[in-house]
């Protein structure tokens, strides 16, 4: 691949201090995890959202939680159609061959992904209406939120309940995963959903008893 190019030389110096300090101090866990495989006991479905970062916020370890990300942190429903399906795959992995305890969704604020599907519905972004948009049509699956807070008149407390509707909608879909739906049943597997606030360090979980969510 002729337009690949080598690596920025920031991030080369950060490897290099990485393999000097971190990795040598710890390199039989480093190897262990190698030789012996991942055992992970959650995955983490959040957003590519460079200022969200799982591991920082629960102070995980290396090979503790199996990881996901994608626009809005969102999970389509089950559709067995034989197309291709990053996060679907990513959750038949997790569940049947990990055998993961926890599926834990995250959302956040400031979220640009469900701020774009918020201006498409609201008929700010029609070039996310375009067949031809990738974020556009996966934002799609967002919509059945957007119905849920439209009848929120101001428009910034819409926005934070589109953010907790993205992981609201997540967590359905999932159950809609009959390999999901059955570990959930047999009690094998429990399904978490989570809102960060960036700006102060908060974290909210979903109560589905209440239907709301509660700061930790």
């Amino acid at each position: 691949m002729q337009h690949a190019r080598p690596l920025p030389k920031y991030l080369v110096q950060r490897f290099a201090g990485w393999k000097a300090t971190t990795y040598e101090e710890n390199k039989s866990w480093y190897r262990r995890l190698a030789s012996e495989g991942q055992h992970p006991r959650a995955m983490v479905i959040s957003c590519c959202d460079s200022r969200v970062h799982v591991t920082s916020i629960f102070g995980a370890d290396n090979g503790e939680f199996f990881i996901h990300r994608n626009i809005a942190n969102l999970v389509p429903s089950y559709e067995p159609d034989g197309q291709q399906h990053g996060t679907s795959a990513a959750v038949e992995y997790a569940v049947t061959a990990l055998k993961v305890a926890h599926v834990i969704v995250m959302g956040h604020s400031s979220c640009g992904g469900v701020k774009g599907c918020f201006d498409m519905c609201s008929g700010k972004a029609p070039e996310l209406e375009e067949k031809s948009s990738f974020v556009g049509r996966w934002m799609d699956i967002l919509r059945p939120g957007y119905e849920a807070v439209a009848g929120i008149e101001d428009e910034e407390t819409r926005l934070k309940a589109l953010e907790k509707q993205a992981v609201i909608v997540s967590l359905r879909n999932l159950m809609t995963f009959p390999f999901v739906a059955e570990a959930v049943e047999a009690g094998n597997l429990s399904l978490h959903g989570l809102w960060n606030d960036i700006g102060d360090g908060g974290l909210d979980y979903y109560d589905g008893e209440t239907k709301s969510f509660v700061s930790l």
